[in-house]
């Protein structure tokens, strides 16, 4: 029989469908949860003990309910704070997203690179220690934008965010100082490459921009090789912890974007 058993993203919002796409370009017919936890929106603004408690408790819960072959925690935040926690509370690959800084700095020609993420995130030990460990003859800055996870947030509700808007954010990191030498900038966070688009067209030209979408995407790749799956795509599912006019909107907006499904936890 065929392999029905989906692959389970969790994220705060739908910044995990960053991770989703080239996860589906390498397995295009891959059955999809996409599990988003409205109701704990958003983790970059929330503390460790908060995320630490809330993530394990809620992916025990969707793992009961949807019996996935392997997790993703699709967001930065979580992942840097309750990893560990989730895989020793769960009997079955869990895949972690942390900051793309080994690319970024493997990238950069004025070794000065820039990390954008959560504030949450960029605070973390763990990102001292990937800088410390991967770029350690950059000078990396850092800047935590809780506005960009809302305006990405708002983009697939469809409202367009504002290149002033975007500008204002991107300046927290460029105008600190050094950051006129920042040439590739790391999206540490899932919802950022869902405005990279227009991020670069309000950044300095020849900015770039790296996330770790494509390496987590080889990595559920390599984890379910020789695995079963369905002979053709099959429609996805939205999860929201609390289903309320703006989840609407957003699930209004995925339903001709392969995820049909909805429901809520």
């Amino acid at each position: 029989m065929t392999d029905t058993r989906p692959l389970l993203f969790l994220d705060s919002g739908v910044g995990g469908l960053s991770v989703v796409a080239p996860t589906l370009a390498l397995i295009p017919t891959a059955p999809i949860v996409y599990a988003a936890d409205s109701a704990g929106f958003p983790y970059g603004t929330r503390s460790e003990a908060e995320i630490a408690a809330r993530v394990p408790a809620l992916l025990g819960r969707l793992v009961e309910r949807y019996r996935p072959r392997l997790v993703v925690i699709a967001c930065n935040t979580a992942s840097t704070i309750a990893l560990p926690a989730v895989r020793a509370a769960l009997d079955l690959p869990v895949v972690g997203t942390v900051p793309a800084i080994k690319p970024a700095a493997a990238m950069s020609v004025t070794r000065t690179i820039g990390v954008l993420g959560t504030e949450a995130t960029v605070r973390q030990p763990y990102v001292d220690d990937l800088a410390a460990r991967f770029a350690g003859d950059c000078t990396v800055l850092r800047h935590g934008s809780a506005a960009l996870v809302e305006m990405a947030e708002a983009a697939l509700a469809g409202e367009a965010p504002s290149p002033e808007r975007i500008g204002a954010e991107l300046a927290g990191l460029l105008a600190q100082p050094g950051g006129d030498r920042v040439d590739v900038i790391v999206n540490a966070c899932t919802h950022f490459p869902l405005l990279e688009e227009q991020m670069a067209a309000v950044a300095p030209a020849g900015m770039r921009f790296v996330d770790g979408g494509p390496g987590i995407a080889r990595r559920i790749a390599a984890l379910t090789a020789g695995q079963d799956w369905p002979a053709h795509p099959v429609p996805g599912r939205l999860v929201f912890t609390r289903l309320g006019d703006r989840e609407r909107r957003i699930a209004a907006g995925l339903a001709g974007r392969g995820f049909p499904l909805v429901d809520a936890l």
